[in-house]
């Protein structure tokens, strides 16, 4: 399919399925973040999943890829992101499968309505909005700042919009670990399962991935660490096994 990439543009391999994405370096790409989230999601066969501040669609694009799904779906508030977002379903020929929908996550439950997906993701905004911000219209600012939305906003909107047992899987900071888990808690979806992310063996971990399920009792499986490097420039095996090289 013939699409017009915008001067700032590229097309970018995902190496799953030969899709491929449209990104702006100049606005925001997608970071090993989202590839790892959509490595640790675990979506059946029939069920729906919504992805929270989809960005370019990198999350519902890979999903589509390596799960069994029946429709993926993403929100993002900002039009450019939503635009590229569209275009590379289109791009992919994956009209059927996957949406994009400009929103706020803030309405989201609103938009949806409640208890209208299995799965819910999301890959949020790491800082709050006021650490080390400068320019709060900026794109790469807002998708790493809780400009537009908080912590909060994802974990309660993502708890409402779950169907009875449903998941919400989350890819944050560790150093934000206790606050997700007490939200998780007090809007009813239990942490199940958590997994930190290790730059190298020896050193702090500095991403985490958590899965809660609405409504269920509680009681957290800690999987073994995913270590990213076995030495300087080289991932380890189950890096390269989730980026699909």
């Amino acid at each position: 399919m013939n699409i017009r990439l915008k001067e700032t543009e590229r097309l970018d391999e995902l190496h799953r399925n030969g899709y491929w994405i449209i990104q702006d370096p100049e606005k925001f790409c997608f970071g090993m973040d989202a590839v790892l989230l959509s490595g640790y999601v675990k979506v059946k066969p029939g069920e729906k999943a919504l992805d929270l501040g989809t960005g370019t669609g990198i999350i519902p694009i890979l999903l589509e890829a390596k799960t069994m799904g029946s429709h993926f779906t993403g929100l993002e508030i900002q039009p450019e992101s939503a635009d590229m977002a569209r275009r590379s379903v289109a791009f992919n020929h994956l009209e059927r499968k996957i949406d994009i929908v400009q929103g706020d996550i803030k309405e989201a439950s609103r938009l949806f309505g409640l208890s209208s997906f299995d799965v819910v993701t999301s890959n949020p905004p790491y800082m709050t909005a006021n650490h080390g911000l400068t320019n709060p219209g900026d794109a790469k600012k807002i998708a790493r700042h809780e400009i537009l939305c908080t912590l909060e906003d994802v974990i309660r909107e993502g708890a409402a919009l779950l169907r009875p047992g449903g998941r919400l899987c989350l890819v944050h900071r560790p150093f934000r670990l206790a606050e997700i888990i007490t939200l998780m808690v007090k809007y009813k979806t239990e942490p199940k399962r958590m997994r930190l992310v290790y730059p190298y063996a020896d050193r702090e971990p500095n991403m985490v991935l958590i899965e809660g399920q609405r409504g269920a009792k509680s009681g957290m499986t800690v999987e073994k660490p995913l270590i990213v490097y076995q030495e300087p420039d080289k991932y380890t095996d189950e890096i390269y096994d989730i980026y699909g090289y």
